[in-house]
Order: C-alpha cells, then sequence, then structure tokens
C-alpha cells in the first residue's frame, strides 16, 4: 500500500473530526443533562423512554379530566345546595300559609315570596361553570336549560349526562341533566298520591299518606274514595268496583290494598278523594301549583278553607319528594368526588414512578460526563497539536 501525504492528512482530518464529534456530543450532554437525545445514541433505552413517556403524558391527562370534572362537580354540589335551601324556604311558607287565620293579603304576600324563589330556583337552574357552559343542559351545554312558563318551566336540554375518562378504563358523570334532577320528582309519598276533589264542599283535609304493610301491598293502580252519607265512605277501583267501605270519623285514617290515608276534618256527603300511582313532576310545577293556590284559592268559607289546606298539604309533600331527591343527587356527587380525590392520589404516584423510570434511563451522569469530556479535549488538543507538527513532515525538505 502506498502511504502518501494526501492520505496521511485524510487520516488525520477524520480522527480530528470524529474527536470533535464526539466532544461535542458530551458537551450537548452536560448541557441538556440527558445521556442521549436521539434514538440513535442509544436505542434500547430511548424505546423505553419513548414507552414511558407515553404513559407519562397519559396520566397527566387523565388528572387533567379529572380536575375539570371535579370542578364542575363541585360546582353543581354548591348549585344542589342552593337549591335545597330555597326549596326549604318555601316549605316553610306553604306552613305558614296553611292557616285559616291568615287573610288574603297575607297569603298575596306570601305568594309574592314563593314568586321570588320560582325565581331564584330558575337562576340556579340555569348555572354555567368556568367556561360558560350549562351545568343542567345535558349534551346541550350551550343551551340554557330552564325557561319559566305560567305553568312552571321548559326543559330546553336533553337527558344525556356528559362522561369523561378519569383513568384506563374508568369514565365519571361530569355533571346531571336537569331533567333528572328537577323534573323527574314523583309526586306524593313516592310511591302513590291522594288528592282531594275540586268539587268538594265539605271540609275535609288529607293527612299523611303511607303505603300500608297491614292492609296489603298497594298494586299501583287507581281507587276513588267516596263519601256516601255522613260518617259513611266507600272505596271503589278505576272500574267502579267496591272495594271496601266504612265508618269514618274525624281523625280517622281510610287503609285499603296497601294504601292508609288520613282524614281530618268533616267530608259533605258526595266528597271524594283519589289515590293514584305517583307520577314525575318538575320542581318548577310544585311551586307554581303552591303559587296558583294562594292566588285563587279562598273565600272565607270552611270549604274554602280546607281546599287550600288540601293544596299546600300536596305541595309540601311534593317538597319533601324534591328534597329527597336533591340529597340523593349529591350524595352521588359526593361519591364521585372521592372517586376523582383517589384516582388522581393513584395518578400522582404512578407519575413519579414513571418519572423516576426515564430518570434511571436518560438522566446524565454529570461527574463521569465531565471526566469523559477533559480526556476528550485532551485527547482533541493532542491530535490537533500532533497534526500541526507531521503536516509539514516531507522527505523533499532533506534532499
Amino acid at each position: 500500500m502506498r502511504v502518501t501525504p494526501s492520505l496521511n492528512q485524510s487520516q488525520f482530518l477524520a480522527a480530528i473530526e470524529s474527536l470533535q464529534s464526539n466532544l461535542s456530543q458530551t458537551q450537548n450532554q452536560i448541557t441538556s443533562g440527558l445521556s442521549f437525545t436521539t434514538a440513535s445514541q442509544n436505542p434500547t433505552a430511548a424505546g423505553a423512554v419513548n414507552n414511558y413517556n407515553q404513559a407519562l403524558a397519559q396520566s397527566r391527562q387523565y388528572v387533567t379530566n379529572s380536575s375539570s370534572a371535579q370542578t364542575r362537580l363541585s360546582i353543581e354540589d354548591s348549585t344542589l345546595s342552593q337549591v335545597q335551601t330555597q326549596l326549604q324556604s318555601l316549605r316553610d311558607l306553604a306552613l305558614e300559609a296553611n292557616n285559616s287565620t291568615l287573610s288574603a293579603a297575607d297569603r298575596s304576600a306570601i305568594a309574592t315570596q314563593a314568586k321570588q324563589i320560582q325565581a331564584s330556583l330558575a337562576t340556579l337552574a340555569n348555572t354555567q361553570d368556568g367556561n360558560g357552559e350549562y351545568l343542567f343542559g345535558g349534551f346541550a351545554s350551550q343551551t340554557q336549560p330552564f325557561t319559566l312558563t305560567a305553568s312552571g318551566a321548559t326543559y330546553n336540554g336533553d337527558q344525556g349526562n356528559r362522561v369523561v375518562q378519569i383513568a384506563a378504563g374508568q369514565t365519571i358523570a361530569d355533571g346531571d341533566n336537569g331533567d333528572t334532577v328537577l323534573n323527574q320528582i314523583k309526586t306524593g309519598n313516592g310511591t302513590f298520591v291522594a288528592a282531594a276533589s275540586t268539587a268538594n264542599t265539605g271540609t275535609g283535609v288529607l293527612g299523611a299518606t303511607t303505603a300500608s304493610a297491614a292492609a296489603g301491598t298497594y298494586d299501583g293502580g287507581t281507587y276513588s274514595i267516596n263519601f256516601t252519607a255522613p260518617g259513611a265512605y266507600e272505596v271503589r277501583d278505576s272500574n267502579n268496583v267496591l272495594v271496601t267501605s266504612g265508618s269514618y270519623r274525624d281523625g280517622g285514617s281510610i287503609s285499603f290494598r296497601g294504601v292508609q290515608v288520613a282524614l281530618n276534618g268533616t267530608p259533605a256527603t258526595g266528597d271524594s278523594f283519589t289515590v293514584a300511582p305517583s307520577t314525575n313532576q318538575s320542581v318548577f310545577t310544585t311551586v307554581q301549583n303552591i303559587v296558583t293556590a294562594l292566588q285563587t284559592v279562598g273565600g272565607g268559607t270552611s270549604a274554602d278553607t280546607a281546599k287550600l289546606n288540601n293544596a299546600l298539604a300536596a305541595g309540601i309533600d311534593n317538597i319533601d319528594q324534591a328534597l329527597t331527591g336533591l340529597s340523593n343527587v349529591r350524595a352521588s356527587i359526593g361519591a364521585r368526588l372521592n372517586s376523582i380525590t383517589t384516582q388522581q392520589s393513584v395518578a400522582g404516584s404512578q407519575q413519579v414512578q414513571l418519572q423516576s423510570s426515564i430518570s434511571s434511563l436518560q438522566s446524565l451522569d454529570y461527574a463521569s460526563a465531565i471526566t469523559t469530556l477533559n480526556q476528550q479535549n485532551t485527547t482533541l488538543s493532542a491530535a490537533l497539536q500532533a497534526y500541526s507538527l507531521t503536516q509539514n513532515l516531507s522527505l523533499f525538505k532533506f534532499l
């Protein structure tokens, strides 16, 4: 093999470029704090780090999702707490109004307060989160869910519940639609509802209604309690078939087929009361019914007083059902918030472990890197010095 000056020069330059490249790589490692920055520098470790980074990014997204859900659920819980406060105030007003000594002006003033509560409930039902989305609109979060009407309120949202993923294989609803929370409220005692006929002329007022095991099991049917003579009644089903009959005294109860209905006062002959399965009713309808009763029922007769008492008692029963329903929703919210808190704690621990694994693979050993850098600097300096001494050597200088 012929060794020429140009060959020596090329070899020297290639060696110096290699030394400079290694030196530059070490400098980059020290600057970045990473033992490698490209997959080619350590393919095996780079693959593992990439997997860890993907898992870490996913975990952080789950935490972001859960934090967003946590905020919305906390706002919802606070809002429903205020709704309960407003309904409790309305219940107190209904109890206050259920007093025969009040004048028409007194009842009108209470009706005005009830209307103010109705407006407050509408405001709460249309609460928005920090992003301007309505809490109770379901999937229709950009549409105002409730609009007050003459009979209560119209629901403009849908029946959907938004869900977010807070962990692998775990999703959670970040809210509840307004139809479920405020419209689907059972009437009466939640099983059946007793009501007085508007044509009654006596003073019979409905009291507590309960499902009585002693009287059998309520079959979900519709029945009428008819007073056929002073102190005498009969119960008929929806086909007008006689179920039972008996005598009544003031403050007594009438029981049949799992139903027990308490009555006070003296029903007139021809008066009737119905028992029917509970249905769903909006909170706003309940409020409006109370307002309407306060504004229209009355006239000073004992029969008018009984009608008002029955209307207000029905309203109080429905408010109680609404309060129970809201308590159940808030319990569900609390359970979801607990799940989020638990998952956030799990995610925090997972992220620490992932970051530790990434660090063990990619973090730089500074002491070793600096030692390597010094060695590379020394080697490069020596190579440059040797190159400068040998590049001018030639046999022609000695001829």
